[in-house]
């Protein structure tokens, strides 16, 4: 196991949305982190409920996109994982892509399969402080 005082060493939270689920494109995008020597420590499907997707959005919550993003969350399941490695946030942000599909390089998950900026298929921690908070709250009972 990967000593996690190393300070390089992290945990981030990824998850693929439901239009993802729906695109059959989950293990695409898991081998796309495999490949990059990120390890998967826990992985579930789950329907989120709108507390959980308000929760998880709540720093869009007065942006008018809020419901739009809510909604799609609810429209499917979705694969939440948490992943681990060196520099597993940045390279995990690298993965995906600009949350702007039209702004992706290619490559990028968003780059290769996304349509547009509300529906980007995945979503990833961009910072320690999300990902702790992220991986607690949609794996509460631990991993």
């Amino acid at each position: 196991m990967p000593d996690l005082h190393n300070q390089h060493i992290e945990r981030t939270f990824v998850m693929i949305k439901p239009e993802g689920v729906r695109r059959h494109l989950v293990g695409e995008f898991i081998r796309r982190f495999e490949l990059r020597e990120l390890r998967l420590v826990a992985i579930k499907q789950i329907r989120a409920s709108r507390s959980l997707a308000e929760t998880h959005y709540h720093i869009h919550a007065n942006k008018p996109f809020f419901e739009d993003l809510v909604n799609l969350m609810l429209s499917g399941p979705v694969i939440a994982m948490v992943w681990e490695g060196e520099h597993a946030i940045k390279i995990g942000r690298m993965l995906t892509g600009s949350t702007n599909p039209l702004e992706a390089s290619p490559g990028t998950i968003r780059g290769d399969y996304a349509g547009t900026a509300l529906n980007s298929l995945v979503h990833t921690s961009d910072s320690p402080t999300a990902a702790e908070n992220e991986i607690a709250l949609w794996f509460p009972e631990g991993y």
